[in-house]
Formats: structure tokens, C-alpha cells, sequence
């Protein structure tokens, strides 16, 4: 599939291939087959490649490469581009749901009818694709959240939100990387540090990965937390 889609100037440093404006799998898929392709192009002169849910920021320096050249580069290379599926990694994240973990949890599983066990099944059932990774170094919004779930966010955004926290916005749900204001609603909490500035590479899951919950109790979340040796387990996955 190659969606619609267009190339508009970011000031004088930059550039965006935008898709739209839906939230879509397959012109995720296209976006993250362009950032790569753009990547393997080595064009010189591009500083940077900014992938989010349905669009591609292209950094680059005007000394070394005009826009014009720029965009006539991309357009020569996306008018080729053929989006398949990239052989990416499926990060196993333990969550500790509720209490002190998830200060939301409560509220919303009665919002939604559903007992304890039933919101911690249907929230680490799937195996959510990573879509973008933005707002804060390391913040992963997932889609496939199962719709039953969708929720519209808090009408009183907290000014602090634990990191590693696991949350629920609308029809997305993230992993939190850094202590951050959000108005998303907590359902638990991760052990992992999704990033990590003395770390290399300081961030760990990708745009493109994939992510399963693995729920675990407060005694688990405390050991995991403590253990200086511990690294998450992830399998490629296609």
C-alpha cells in the first residue's frame, strides 16, 4: 500500500511527508518503510529522521543540501517504496496493575464495568505495535488497544506521573519513560527503564517494535526494580 501523501517545508531546516490525519496500521507501516529507506539512502546533508504515526520530519542542514534538492531526493525515493512488513522486536513488559502502581485503575475498570481481572486480561492481551515514540525521550504510544477500553482522558491532567507508568488516552495506550505531567489514566506500572541517558543506546523500545504486558505482583516489581542485572526479554517477531 502506498498511501496518499504530501512533502511541505518545516521552516528552513526541515521537511514533513505527511498521510493524513487518521491514526491507520498500514500507513504506520508505510511511514516506518520510508524512514528506513531514507536512512539506508544516506543523502547528505539529512541531521535527522522523525517518524510518528502517519508522518516523516526530515532534519537536514541548508548549508549542505537545499530543500529543493532535498525534496526532489525524497520523491524520486518514495515513488519507489514498496511497504512490507520488517522483521521488528517483541519487548515483554512486566506491569504492576493497580494500587499504588496504577492510582486510576479502580475508577476506570468500574467505569467500565469490569472486575480487577478482567481489566488486567484485556489490557495485556494483545501484542501492541509501538506507532511513535514522542512527547518525552522514550514515551512509546501503542496501538491495538482493545476498543472496550477506549477512553477519552482526564478532565484534570496530573502536573506528575510516575515513570515507567502504563496508561490508558483515548483509543491509545503507552509506556511512560520519564516522570511527566499527563492526563492519560494509570493503570499500573513498569519496572523498566524504557530510557536510560547513560545507557547506549539510551532508548530501548523503537517505533515499529512490539510490546506484551506481562502482569506481575508488588514482590516481583520490587525484586525487578532492585536488580541492577536484570534486561528485559524480547523476541524478533515479524
Amino acid at each position: 500500500m502506498t498511501p496518499d501523501y504530501t512533502i511541505v517545508a518545516l521552516a528552513d531546516q526541515g521537511v514533513l511527508i505527511e498521510c493524513g490525519e487518521r491514526i491507520d496500521l498500514e500507513i504506520n507501516r508505510w511511514i516506518d518503510c520510508a524512514a528506513n529507506a531514507v536512512r539506508e539512502a544516506g543523502i547528505d546533508g539529512v541531521t535527522g529522521i522523525v517518524p510518528t504515526y502517519r508522518s516523516l520530519a526530515i532534519e537536514y542542514d541548508s548549508v549542505s543540501i537545499t530543500q529543493a534538492t532535498l525534496i526532489d531526493r525524497l520523491e524520486a525515493l518514495l515513488s519507489t517504496l514498496t511497504a512490507t512488513r520488517r522483521r521488528a522486536r517483541r519487548w515483554r513488559v512486566p506491569v504492576a496493575y493497580g494500587g499504588e502502581f496504577g492510582l486510576d485503575f479502580d475508577d476506570f475498570r468500574q467505569r467500565h464495568g469490569l472486575s480487577r481481572e478482567e481489566l488486567i486480561a484485556l489490557h495485556s492481551a494483545p501484542d501492541y505495535r509501538v506507532y511513535m515514540i514522542g512527547f518525552m525521550p522514550g514515551f512509546a504510544y501503542l496501538g491495538g488497544l482493545d476498543t472496550s477500553l477506549h477512553t477519552p482522558r482526564r478532565d484534570s491532567p496530573r502536573t506528575r506521573t510516575p515513570a515507567g507508568s502504563i496508561s490508558v488516552g483515548g483509543q491509545q495506550t503507552a509506556v511512560t519513560s520519564v516522570e511527566a505531567p499527563s492526563g492519560w489514566h494509570l493503570l499500573g506500572q513498569t519496572p523498566l527503564a524504557t530510557f536510560d541517558a547513560r545507557r547506549d543506546p539510551p532508548m530501548l523500545i523503537e517505533a515499529g517494535d512490539s510490546v506484551r504486558f506481562v502482569p506481575i505482583d508488588e514482590a516481583e516489581f520490587a525484586r525487578l526494580a532492585s536488580d541492577c542485572a536484570w534486561r528485559p526479554d524480547w523476541e524478533w517477531c515479524e
